[in-house]
């Protein structure tokens, strides 16, 4: 099988093209957001539902904890499988139930959307694709402005979820000091690019099994890592909370054994380093990236950013790695085997 060449892949350009293309969208997404934080202040939900699959999915949990800690909202993520396989009704009245999707066409999510729409829910869709069913079925949709994505490996239009993600809480919730972190991201995503992870590409070149840390905000960028090492790079990678790892999984980490680990400064950074820091004395093979480079950190980032924003950082410059690890063990990151870019599951 002839290769891409390392910056030939869709997959590089397109997540390099994440930092220009946030920027265009939180300049294009305000004006609606401001009205649809306006109204849902004036009819504040209860609580909030997420409902994705895959990348999507990860976002979503990024976003439990986003609402969480900006909204005070408790969040719950749905199982698509409720409503499409089961027909399980929920009571969702006075809920706002967010889907995420970047081709808006799954079947079971749409179905999901339907049925939240049904109890009672608020229905907000973010999807890449402005006319998709998912977004028919919405109250509201907040669109991503990923533009087409070619490579099976979602990248830009993960980041562009985050983002949307961001300016959503930011002004729903009033957050000045994350409004202004949005304000930059833009330029410190574009030099979270241009960090050098090749010590993450080469060392895990051989590698079989690995585990993705993450904690709070950073277990979304864990479990998207994760599922990426899978299907570019046929590497078993399985995702944890730094918080969760030891209640089992750890009896597995021993010399040699690699992990990546995700922190950021928001109260769980110590300890997630401390833990990375354990590993590291028993022998295994530790990978560290944390804004501002505390110490500990062995893959470099951008200047300290706000805790919120920091995941992106992460998951940016992982996505370079990322790349060039696939085809250093032999694959091409755009074509997995088995998998198609849009999947629809009922």
């Amino acid at each position: 099988m002839n290769l891409p060449t390392l910056e030939s892949t869709w997959m590089f350009r397109e997540a390099q093209s994440s930092a220009a293309l946030i920027s265009a969208q939180l300049d294009a997404n305000g004006p609606a957001l401001e009205k649809l934080a306006a109204r849902l202040r004036t009819r504040a939900p209860r609580f909030i539902v997420t409902c994705a699959r895959g990348s999507s999915d990860h976002a979503a949990t990024f976003a439990k904890y986003l609402f969480e800690t900006q909204l005070g909202l408790s969040t719950a993520s749905a199982s698509p499988s409720v409503s499409s396989v089961y027909a399980a009704p929920l009571q969702l009245r006075d809920a706002l139930f967010v889907a995420i999707s970047q081709s808006g066409k799954s079947p079971d999510l749409v179905r999901n959307a339907e049925a939240a729409r049904a109890a009672g829910a608020q229905v907000l869709a973010l999807v890449n694709t402005e006319d998709s069913p998912l977004a028919a079925v919405a109250h509201d949709v907040i669109a991503l402005h990923a533009g087409p994505e070619r490579s099976v490996a979602a990248t830009k239009s993960y980041l562009c979820t985050l983002s949307a993600l961001l300016q959503l809480a930011a002004v729903w919730g009033s957050r000045r000091e994350l409004a202004a972190a949005l304000n930059t991201l833009p330029a410190v995503l574009a030099r979270s690019w241009d960090c050098d992870w090749s010590a993450l590409s080469t060392g895990l070149a051989g590698a079989r099994n690995l585990f993705v840390l993450g904690r709070g905000l950073g277990l979304g960028a864990a479990q998207e890592a994760a599922l990426k090492f899978k299907e570019t790079s046929g590497l078993h990678a399985e995702a944890f909370s730094a918080a969760e790892v030891k209640h089992g999984p750890m009896a597995l980490i021993g010399v040699g054994f690699p992990l990546l680990v995700f922190a950021q400064d928001d109260g769980t950074q110590d300890g997630t380093l401390a833990t990375a820091a354990e590993f590291r004395a028993r022998g295994a093979q530790v990978f560290v990236a944390a804004p501002g480079n505390p110490a500990g950190t062995t893959l470099p980032l951008p200047e300290r950013v706000h805790p919120a924003c920091a995941p992106l950082l992460q998951v940016q410059s992982f996505y370079r790695a990322c790349n060039a690890l696939a085809l250093h063990r032999g694959y091409n990151p755009d074509l997995p085997p088995h998998l198609n870019k849009v999947t629809e599951t009922v």
